[in-house]
This record gives C-alpha cells, structure tokens and sequence, in this order.
C-alpha cells in the first residue's frame, strides 16, 4: 500500500533541473520588537534565500533578455561592474547560458565573495585607484570600457542604466502580492535603483497609494548629498544611476554604518534573520514605519541578501572596533531635513522632499 503524502509535503517545491530554477519564491518574515514596537512589526522579503541574493533576478533576466534580441551572441563574454552581488548573480546566469563573466571589482570586495566568484569559473579584474570625482564606482565602469574595447563581441549588462534590471522585479512584486495579498508602504534600499522602481510599479498596480520609502547610506550622492567615502557597500553610489526612479518616491531616508550594524546585530539576534549593510537599514527604517503608521498599515521591507559574507565586517567585533561602530545608543528616531541639499548628514536621517540632484547640476550649469 502506497503511503499517503504528509500534508506538510505538499507545498514543497519542486525538483531543479538547472540552477537558475531556484531563484525567486522567497519567503517572508514578520519581524517585530525590538526593531519596531510590541505589537508593531513589518514583513520582512528575504532574498537571501536565492542563491547569490536579490540580484540572481536581473541577472538572469537581463541576460535573457540580451540574448532574445542578440545584443549577447552564444558564448561571448559578459562583462559587469559590481560590488559583489550581482557578480554572483551572473556567475549563475553565466554557468546556465554557457557564457564566460568577468566582474569589475574593487579592494573592498569581500574576501569570500571573491573566492566563491573563482569557485563559480568568474573572472575577477581589481581596480586599484577610485577615480578623483567618481569614486571606485566611475573607476569600475571605465575599467569596463577598457575590456569591452579589448573585446569587441563581449556585452555589458549595464545594471545601472539597463531598464531590464527594473523589469526583472515583477517577479518580486507578485510574490508579495501572493504572500500578502497588499502592501501599503515598501521599504528598500538604493543602489542601482533596480528593485524599488521595479517592484513600486507593479505594486502599484494592485494599490495605487502605496508608499515607497527608499533608503540610502550616508556619503551618498543619490539623492541629493555630496559625495564621500562609504564604508557600506550594496547601497548608495558615487554617481547618477538613471533606474533610479525619483518620481516614485514619497521620502528618503539616510543611514549611517553604526546604526545598520546595530540593527543587522539585533535581527540576527531576535529573529535569526539578517544580512548585510543594506539589510540592516533598511530594518531600521521599517521598523520606524511600523511606530508612527497605524497598526493596520501593511509594511514590506526588501531584505536584499544573507549574513554569511558579512562574517569578517559586520559580524565582527574587531572589525567593528576599529571603525567605531559598536557601543552606540540604539537609534530610535531619525533626524529630519527639509530638502536634501540643506546640510550634510552624518547620522540617520528622513527627508520627504525627494529630488533629482541631476536636475540641480543641470540648473547650476545653466545659470553659469
């Protein structure tokens, strides 16, 4: 006699026949106190649970997508920059298509990320020297430059300006519809602008007054800050990434290294959930949400990657020590700005006048 199947079988996916099929239905987690108060809490996407994180989904997409119009011919190169994530991403995408990748890199590239980009047959190139004005993100994209000319049928994604990256979050958006059933504020972290332009829109097919709340690192020049050197890596950016989608926005916050370290520590422990730089500010705006809105007000957070290749920054107290983020108070309320361009910010802080700072530049050059 056949046995029957347990109840608590029957929702188990399905067998993988190729990699690129375990990316994406990632689970949610209510996260609560002390992030946010008793009773309070917001729901928490984990995309660490793809393979390599978030960016599995453009990748995979973006590559597709070259390859349907034949901007990527069969075996040619794909050549990104990347501060770690999406190079995972395209590890995988490369091994399923059968493309060799070389990611353009910088020192601050975690050890482990590196050594597992070797692991998946990646090519690494290291820029040494940030560009004077551009910082390490200009100096990358010109090393980019440099290979694509070396190689003349190689193809960039192009992460920062591809508007396949904003498509590829559909998937991400429908999961939480699914998951949820609404979302009245989505909470996400700003790097190349990928996921919450792609996941706002399609969201607000379903509720046309969500709120977006984007969040960036401090030294940042995304929305509207003057650019400095940034100890977080996975968000922010030294120039203008035109996915960024300004007008979707109903606020930004900025977020400084000690206070995301202090909230990855207090989710990794209290809920065994948590990540890295982005992840941790993130939770920190999310849980603020959760405070000042009403308790029936839907909260999701994008929670871009895992803890594990944080191990020797993060999670680490020498580390820590070091860059003196460890010991602060606990951050409870943000300070507040009227316009970004009102002083620099060194510590968390909201502002819900949201700008396009090339507006400011183009402006500035006209009235010269």
């Amino acid at each position: 006699m056949r046995a029957e199947v347990p109840a608590a079988l029957v929702a188990a996916p399905g067998p993988a026949l190729h990699p690129d099929a375990l990316v994406g239905n990632t689970p949610v987690l209510w996260v609560g106190a002390p992030l946010a108060p008793a009773g309070r809490g917001f729901w928490a996407k984990l995309e660490g649970f793809n393979p390599g994180g978030i960016k599995d989904r453009p990748a995979l997409h973006m590559v597709r997508r070259a390859k349907q119009r034949g901007d990527l011919t069969p075996g040619a190169r794909i050549v990104e920059s990347t501060s770690g994530t999406l190079g995972l991403g395209l590890a995988l995408a490369g091994i399923v298509h059968g493309h060799p990748v070389t990611v353009v890199t910088d020192p601050s590239l975690e050890p482990i990320v590196a050594q597992m980009l070797a692991a998946y047959g990646t090519q690494i190139d290291l820029v040494t020297e940030p560009h004077a004005s551009g910082g390490w993100q200009q100096a990358r994209n010109e090393r980019v430059v440099e290979l694509l000319e070396r190689e003349p049928d190689a193809w960039c994604p192009d992460q920062y300006n591809n508007p396949d990256n904003v498509d590829s979050y559909e998937s991400l958006a429908l999961e939480l519809i699914e998951q949820l059933g609404s979302v009245d504020v989505l909470v996400c972290a700003v790097g190349t602008g990928g996921h919450s332009a792609g996941a706002a829109r399609v969201l607000r097919r379903f509720n046309p007054d969500l709120r977006l709340i984007g969040v960036d690192t401090v030294s940042s020049t995304i929305f509207g800050q003057p650019a400095g050197p940034r100890l977080m890596r996975g968000l922010g950016s030294s120039i203008y990434p035109r996915n960024v989608d300004y007008d979707a926005f109903d606020e930004i916050h900025w977020v400084a290294p000690s206070e995301a370290v202090w909230a990855c520590r207090t989710l990794a422990a209290t809920h065994h959930a948590s990540g890295g730089w982005s992840v941790g500010a993130v939770a920190l705006v999310a849980g603020w949400a959760a405070r000042i809105n009403d308790p029936d007000i839907r909260i999701a957070a994008v929670f871009p990657d895992s803890p594990q290749r944080y191990f020797d920054t993060i999670y680490n107290d020498t580390y820590c020590e070091k860059q003196g983020l460890l010991h602060a108070d606990p951050p409870i309320e943000p300070d507040t700005i009227t316009h970004p361009a009102e002083k620099v910010v060194r510590v968390w802080t909201r502002c819900t006048t949201v700008i396009d700072p090339r507006d400011l530049t183009r402006n500035t050059r006209q009235s010269s």
